[in-house]
C-alpha cells in the first residue's frame, strides 16, 4: 500500500509539473547488462580507471586504454535500451517542457527514441572517439580495425592529434557548456527527478541542491539510499523500470 501511494504521488508531481528535468545514473542502465561503477560490483572495485593525465602523457597507456576499449570489457557496445530507458522516453515526448541531464555515458537514452537536443551528457559518450585538439568526431568500428591490425593508438588525420574515445576521464575537465546547460535547465526546473545515480559525483551532484533551492520539487529513485535522500520531497528505493511503468500519462 505503500508503494502505491509513493507511485500515486510521483504521477501527481509529473502531471503537474510545467517545467520536468530528468537526471540519470548508472542505475538506469543496469538492466541494461552495464555494470554500475561504484555499487558493491562496480567497475570500480575491479578495474582501475586511466587517468585523463597518464593517457595524454603515455603511450602505453593510450594503447592499454584502446585495447580494454576494444576488448568491450564494459558492454556498452552490445547493451540495449531497457524498458526503464523506454518509459522514460514515453514520458518525456508526451510532456511539453522536459530535459534530460545523464551521467551516462552508453547512448541508451538516444536509442530509446529520446531526441539529443533533449539531452545533456556531463559525462560524455562512448559510442563514438574524438580528436583532443580539433574535435573531429571518429566511428570507432573504423578505429578498432585500425588498431587491431597495427596496435598504434590512433592519431587524428586532420591535425595530428590525440585521439580519446569521447568520454570524460578521471582527471579531466568536466564539459563547460554541457555543465553550464545543465545548471540553468536545473533552476528552471519546477520538479526533478533523479534516476539511479548515487548523488555522490560532483560537480554533477550539485544539480539536484541547485533545482531544489531554486524552487523545484526533488524525487529521487534509486535502489539503495543517497546522502541527499533527506532534502528530497520524495524517495523511492526500487527498480527504476518498474517505477516508472506505474506511471501513466
Amino acid at each position: 500500500e505503500r508503494e502505491s501511494k509513493m507511485s500515486l504521488k510521483l504521477q501527481r508531481l509529473i502531471e503537474k509539473s510545467k517545467k520536468l528535468v530528468f537526471f540519470t545514473g548508472a542505475g538506469i542502465s543496469t538492466n541494461s547488462g552495464i555494470p554500475d561503477f561504484r555499487g558493491p560490483k562496480g567497475v570500480w572495485k575491479t578495474a582501475t580507471p586511466i587517468y585523463f593525465q597518464d593517457f595524454i602523457s603515455s603511450k602505453e597507456k593510450r594503447i592499454e586504454s584502446w585495447e580494454k576499449k576494444f576488448s568491450n570489457e564494459l558492454s556498452i557496445d552490445s547493451a540495449k535500451p531497457n524498458i526503464g530507458h523506454f518509459k522514460l522516453a514515453e514520458i518525456m515526448n508526451k510532456k511539453q517542457e522536459t530535459h534530460l541531464i545523464t551521467q551516462n555515458v552508453d547512448n541508451l537514452h538516444q536509442d530509446s527514441g529520446i531526441d539529443n537536443s533533449k539531452i545533456t551528457e556531463l559525462h560524455g559518450n562512448a559510442t563514438y572517439a574524438k580528436c583532443l585538439d580539433c574535435s573531429k568526431k571518429y566511428e570507432l568500428t573504423f578505429l578498432k580495425e585500425d588498431f587491431l591490425a597495427t596496435k598504434e593508438p590512433p592519431v587524428c588525420n586532420i591535425c595530428g592529434g590525440i585521439i580519446k574515445t569521447a568520454t570524460i576521464s578521471f582527471g579531466q575537465a568536466m564539459p563547460e557548456e554541457e555543465m553550464i546547460n545543465a545548471q540553468r535547465v536545473s533552476i528552471k526546473s519546477d520538479l526533478f527527478i533523479c534516476l539511479g545515480s548515487s548523488l555522490a559525483v560532483f560537480p554533477a551532484a550539485d544539480l539536484p541542491l541547485l533545482a531544489k533551492e531554486t524552487g523545484a520539487n526533488l524525487v529521487i529513485i534509486n535502489n539503495e539510499p543517497t546522502q541527499m535522500d533527506h532534502l528530497s520531497d520524495l524517495v523511492i528505493n526500487r527498480d527504476i523500470s518498474e517505477v516508472l511503468l506505474e506511471i501513466s500519462l
